[in-house]
């Protein structure tokens, strides 16, 4: 089972960029679709953005299009989440996790396997 490491965490003022970093380590073909997830407190974990390895499709929750971009290093395994325009509202822990399956048919519902997460706190 593939393992993930999410960082790139911290505290940023609003209006301000971070990337996240995904890295995936064991088996490549043991998933298609990356996604990125958050989870405020008290909250759900929700979607925030998706990329299949098989066709590079993207998906966006609407609160976050056009501020993140989702992208991969199929090299390194990773997959990246630059967020730009960052507001209080995306303070959350961001997870990321996979599925066997591409976005199209995985996300967000079949997306599991996930990692410990890495905290975003957009604050002045």
């Amino acid at each position: 089972q593939v393992q993930l490491a999410e960082s790139g965490g911290g505290l940023v003022q609003p209006g301000g960029s971070l990337r996240l970093s995904c890295a995936a380590s064991g088996f490549s073909s043991d998933y298609d679709a990356i996604g990125w997830f958050r989870q405020a407190p008290g909250k759900d974990r929700v979607g925030v953005s998706c990329i299949s390895k098989s066709d590079g499709s993207t998906y966006y929750a609407r609160s976050v299009e056009g501020r993140f971009t989702i992208s991969r290093d199929s090299a390194e395994n990773t997959v990246y989440l630059q967020m730009n325009s960052l507001r209080p509202e995306d303070s959350a822990v961001y997870y990321c996790g996979t599925a066997f399956l591409p976005c199209a048919y995985s996300y967000p519902l079949g997306i599991g396997n996930w990692g410990k997460g890495t905290l975003v706190t957009v604050s002045s």
